[in-house]
């Protein structure tokens, strides 16, 4: 198994948010987890890379408990993060935010990105914040590619792309799973998601609601409707 999370309790000081949630992905997966704003995605995909405080359960990554690991220490693992804000930075250069984020001796160099960016190699001299929404997604997911994640945690990813974008980025994550790489994506947009994700999760307030196939999800409109009807 390349992830797993067993009955993880997760909070933000004294804020508890996440319930005993269990979740897991296989390698070579992409799994979907769906929930409304505010339900507990992105504290999920923090807890994994230690960015929130565990107080119980535990979370595995390829066999190995991520527990009391540092953030750097976990992303030296293979787990790369692409954030819902992109974190990229804005007075950088689209080449010189790749280079911050470029790990020797993997797979992915700046040639490779570009060939699978093809319009950031064409914008490289151009500074981050002058970039639109869907070219600033891009660079993140390409600057975390440059880190060579076995596993890749994309918070959001659809958020605020126009559908043409939204299309042409789930082309790039079904290449990314060509690739081997495991996903875990964190959606309100299941119509986007549905052409991704072998499995879904759905969360609320902090448990998960639903696990299954995208068959099942989309057999159950009763479960739409309770948790990803807005």
């Amino acid at each position: 198994m390349m992830l797993e999370l067993r009955n993880v309790d997760a909070c933000y000081g004294r804020s508890h948010i996440l319930y005993g949630l269990s979740l897991d992905a296989q390698a070579g997966e992409v799994v979907s987890l769906l929930g409304r704003n505010g339900a507990g995605k992105s504290t999920t995909l923090k807890s994994i890379l230690s960015l929130v405080q565990v107080t119980s359960g535990d979370i595995r990554f390829r066999g190995r408990s991520l527990l009391g690991m540092p953030t750097y220490h976990i992303s030296r693992l293979g787990i790369g993060f692409v954030p819902e804000d992109r974190r990229i930075f804005t007075d950088l250069t689209v080449s010189e935010n790749l280079r911050v984020g470029q790990r020797q001796g993997g797979g992915w160099t700046m040639d490779r990105v570009y060939a699978l960016f093809p319009s950031l190699g064409e914008l490289r001299h151009r500074r981050g914040g002058s970039l639109s929404g869907g070219e600033q997604q891009m660079l993140a997911i390409a600057r975390t590619l440059l880190c060579n994640p076995r596993l890749l945690l994309l918070d959001e990813p659809f958020e605020g792309l126009a559908p043409v974008v939204g299309r042409s980025l789930i082309e790039t994550i079904s290449a990314l799973k060509e690739e081997g790489i495991t996903i875990l994506l964190s959606e309100q947009n299941v119509k986007f998601t549905r052409r991704l994700a072998d499995r879904a999760y759905i969360i609320e307030k902090g448990q998960i609601r639903f696990e299954g196939s995208i068959a099942e999800l989309d057999a159950d409109a009763s479960i739409q409707r309770a948790y990803l009807s807005v």
